[in-house]
């Protein structure tokens, strides 16, 4: 049988404020949460997070250089914080990472091993980021990975839909919330 958590990944102030496209989305990633709980799946926020004065950044990874032109994820800052619609409760694990991918400069791979985690549901912004990069390690490590295509959000939605119709289901069990909610309170 496998033990399963669900990742909330980069879901902060400033991600939000830039991505939400309106429709919804904080409400149906709390609903994912929500049903999580309920059903006794452990619930692990992900955030990017970089020290001041960002020494964990190299001139030459494209990415983290126009993030920080862009004065995004010091750690501390207002907009680093998870957005509090969907905030973390007592007993919730939140995980602070370096770079694109839920593994990359954090524990979590720890906290997964601690808890004998083995398989992920995946939700976040970007799709075409953390998702995306979070996903690839996880089929690197022999993880079980499922994917709420509508409690992931990207600023282009035809990469959204690509990758969630797509490339995703390739190595993923691929779900809506409401699909995976009812898959889950039948277990």
């Amino acid at each position: 049988m496998t033990s399963s958590a669900l990742l909330v990944m980069d879901v902060q102030r400033d991600v939000v404020a830039i991505a939400d496209d309106g429709s919804g989305y904080l409400l149906r990633l709390r609903g994912a949460i929500e049903g999580a709980r309920a059903s006794g799946i452990p619930v692990i926020y992900v955030v990017l997070g970089l020290r001041p004065g960002d020494p964990e950044v190299s001139p030459r990874n494209r990415v983290m250089a126009n993030v920080l032109r862009a004065g995004l994820f010091t750690e501390g800052a207002p907009g680093t914080g998870i957005h509090p619609d969907i905030a973390p409760r007592q007993g919730d694990v939140v995980v602070t990472k370096r770079r694109g991918s839920a593994f990359s400069g954090s524990d979590l791979d720890l906290v997964l091993r601690a808890r004998d985690i083995d398989s992920l549901v995946l939700t976040g912004i970007a799709t075409s980021a953390v998702v995306l990069s979070t996903l690839w390690r996880a089929v690197d490590m022999d993880l079980g990975i499922t994917v709420l295509t509508d409690a992931c959000l990207d600023t282009d939605p035809e990469v959204h839909r690509m990758l969630t119709e797509k490339l995703f289901p390739q190595w993923a069990d691929v779900f809506t919330v409401e699909e995976w909610l009812d898959a889950i309170a039948s277990r």
